[in-house]
């Protein structure tokens, strides 16, 4: 298992959005990025880029972030890959489920894109301990 986080796949709906985190992520996390703009198309481009972890919108038109988690993990190199949540939904019972779905943690939106690279890595990090 690869021990320093390279590449990452974010599924999110909203452009404005996906720039903020790419430049956060590449620039700040020197971070390989490949951004989808929906569930079914993370299906299609995950296989291929393979990432490491999975960032993950929960509100998207078409197949959401809960739907899009578990079509993911039915792939067998998909099974374990990390992946977390980024919503604006963080009640703790939001979050708890969350996590039953198999989520390994939630980042609240709007995220901070000065600390959004560290908060990705430090989950990494807490995932291979």
């Amino acid at each position: 298992m690869e021990d320093r986080l390279k590449c990452v796949l974010y599924v999110e709906d909203e452009p404005d959005i996906q720039v903020v985190a790419r430049l956060a992520l590449e620039v700040l996390g020197g971070f390989t990025v490949e951004i989808c703009s929906s569930g079914e198309e993370a299906m299609v481009r995950a296989p291929e880029f393979k990432p490491q972890l999975i960032l993950l919108d929960v509100m998207m038109p078409g197949m959401d972030g809960p739907t899009t988690l578990e079509r993911l993990r039915v792939l067998p190199q998909f099974s374990a890959t990390p992946v977390v949540f980024m919503t604006a939904k963080v009640q703790p019972d939001e979050v708890a489920r969350y996590k039953a779905l198999g989520a390994v943690d939630v980042i609240p939106k709007p995220f901070d894109p000065m600390t959004l690279a560290g908060k990705v890595q430090s989950i990494w990090e807490r995932c291979h301990a």
